[in-house]
């Protein structure tokens, strides 16, 4: 159960493959085995995979604190110096989504294209603040499917939702229907700072990331109840590309990672991933330092 210290704590990560180092990074809650169901399989041919457990997830360490994207950021960049990875590729999902991002503001020299799939960015928690937000009526929608009523002043109680998430049984992968360990989920939840250390901005302001100048693939599901965040970063991030998973929803890699499989690779092994984006996308400040840093 290989682990690097870093920042005071003991990160889990599992490496496989032979290429250019491509980095996982999971959501909220969840951990390195999302990756594992199919996309591991389809890149380890072509690049050198390194998945983390991200701090109070899977076989993390759990400290009381800790837990904004900048910690989680400096996490990383823990790990990638254990692992002596110079610079990398960075994929995430969800709030390892965000914490690739702002790894690639504190450590733009480190950074190579970024896949960013489903991205809430705190900066825009606003958004999804509003009783209005569509996510509210998915997740309540979705704790009734197993009998689990939320009374109506909880409904946009995000702690309370989690909570009773956790009581789901698995629903992905070889285990599904399977009931979840809850105990590291519940203390993760109970006793660490993350449900408000999630919400802070820690220095990703919308001016820091309108300043990223690494190629993004911003992947989002077409019926994923984050668009607002979508709509949002598109008018923000200056050197993207988009690209919608037809009928997918937030938790895409789980539940459609085939879907994923083209775009990504095609994305992270082209020649030139300037090319690749949109002409409406402003050009970079300066010409990336190396073409060998962009796996050119």
């Amino acid at each position: 159960m290989p682990k690097i210290h870093t920042n005071g704590t003991r990160i889990h990560y599992l490496q496989i493959g032979k290429g250019p180092d491509v980095v996982l990074l999971h959501g909220l809650g969840g951990n390195l085995a999302i990756w594992f169901l199919r996309l591991v399989d389809e890149l380890r041919g072509r690049f050198r995979i390194t998945a983390l457990d991200l701090r109070g997830h899977g076989k993390s360490d759990c400290p009381p604190a800790g837990y904004t994207t900048r910690d989680m950021a400096e996490d990383l960049a823990g790990v990638l110096e254990g692992l002596s990875i110079g610079t990398a590729h960075l994929l995430g999902h969800s709030f390892g989504a965000d914490v690739a991002l702002h790894f690639s503001i504190l450590h733009p020299e480190r950074t190579d294209r970024m896949v960013l799939i489903e991205p809430g960015v705190a900066a825009l928690l606003d958004y999804r603040k509003s009783d209005k937000w569509v996510g509210w009526d998915y997740w309540v929608g979705k704790l009734a499917e197993f009998g689990i009523e939320v009374p109506p002043e909880k409904r946009t109680d995000a702690g309370f939702l989690l909570r009773q998430t956790v009581h789901i049984p698995i629903q992905f992968g070889p285990a599904r229907g399977r009931p979840r360990n809850i105990a590291p989920l519940l203390k993760l939840l109970d006793t660490t700072t993350i449900l408000t250390d999630y919400e802070k901005v820690a220095g990703m302001t919308l001016d820091k990331i309108a300043g990223v100048r690494r190629p993004v693939l911003l992947v989002y599901g077409e019926s994923s109840h984050f668009l607002v965040s979508y709509e949002q970063l598109k008018g923000i991030l200056p050197v993207f590309r988009s690209y919608l998973i037809p009928g997918g929803s937030h938790y895409g890699p789980l539940e459609q990672p085939e879907m994923h499989v083209e775009p990504l690779v095609s994305f992270l092994l082209s020649e030139d991933a300037w090319g690749l984006l949109p002409a409406t996308s402003p050009a970079p400040e300066a010409e990336p330092a190396s073409k060998e840093a962009y796996g050119g």
